[in-house]
C-alpha cells in the first residue's frame, strides 16, 4: 500500500489533470452545454471507461519495464517534470482556453454514440497516457510491495478524482460557463492558479530521489 501522504501528492497531481482543459473536459461540458447534463453523464460513464484501459496497460507495462531497464525511472520522470512545465506554460498563454470558455453548436447524439465518443476521447487523449507513464513511476516504492498493485491502486485513485470533478463540473457547468462569460477577470486567475499548482508539482517531482 501506498502511504497516505504520497497518495495525497499524487491526487493532487491527478486534480491538476483534470481541471486542465483538454480533449475529455471540452467534450464533456460541451455536451452539457449543448444537449444537458445526462448527455454529460452518459459521455463521462465513456470517458471513465477509456481511463480503465489506460490503467491496465499502464499498470502491466510499467511492471515490467521499471524491473527490467535501467534508469527507466529517470527517463519516466523528465517526461513527467517537461509534461508539468509545459502544461503550466500552455495555461497562460494569450490564446489558451479557460475551464469554461468552450465552443457550442454540438449536434444532439444518441446514448450510445455518447458514450462511444467519451470513450474513444479518453483513448485517444495522449495527456492520459503521458500522465500515467511519466507519474506513476515517482510514487511507485519497491517496500510498498507489488508494483502492479500499486499501479492499480494509482490509478483507481486518479479515475475516482477525475469522475468526481467531472461529476461536479457536469451538475454546473451550464452556469459557470455563462458566469465566467460575464466575469472575464476569473478566468486569469483561474489560469494562473492551474499553472501555478502544475509548476509546483514539476518542481518537487525534479528534486524527488528516486526509489
Amino acid at each position: 500500500m501506498i502511504p497516505v501522504k504520497e497518495l495525497l501528492v499524487f491526487a493532487l497531481a491527478a486534480f491538476g489533470l483534470v481541471i486542465t482543459p483538454g480533449p475529455n473536459m471540452i467534450y464533456l461540458v460541451s455536451r452539457v452545454v449543448t444537449q444537458g447534463r445526462w448527455a454529460g453523464f452518459i459521455s463521462l460513464l465513456g470517458v471513465v471507461a477509456g481511463f480503465l484501459i489506460h490503467i491496465m496497460l499502464v499498470s502491466f507495462g510499467l511492471t515490467a519495464v521499471l524491473l527490467t531497464i535501467p534508469y527507466a525511472y529517470l527517463l519516466l520522470k523528465s517526461m513527467g517534470v517537461c509534461y508539468l512545465l509545459y502544461l503550466a506554460l500552455q495555461a497562460i498563454l494569450p490564446n489558451s482556453s479557460g475551464l469554461f470558455e468552450l465552443k457550442q453548436g454540438l449536434a444532439n447524439d444518441t446514448p450510445r454514440k455518447l458514450f462511444s465518443m467519451g470513450f474513444l476521447t479518453s483513448m485517444l487523449n495522449p495527456k492520459i497516457a503521458v500522465f500515467y507513464l511519466s507519474f506513476f513511476p515517482q510514487f511507485i516504492n519497491v517496500a510498498y510491495g507489488s508494483i502492479l498493485s500499486q499501479s492499480l491502486e494509482l490509478g483507481f485513485t486518479q479515475v475516482f478524482i477525475s469522475f468526481s470533478v467531472n461529476f461536479l463540473i457536469i451538475l454546473s457547468a451550464s452556469r459557470m460557463t455563462s458566469w465566467f462569460a460575464r466575469n472575464p477577470f476569473w478566468i486569469k486567475i483561474q489560469k494562473w492558479f492551474m499553472a501555478s499548482v502544475l509548476a509546483g508539482l514539476a518542481i518537487k517531482m525534479a528534486f524527488e530521489k528516486a526509489k
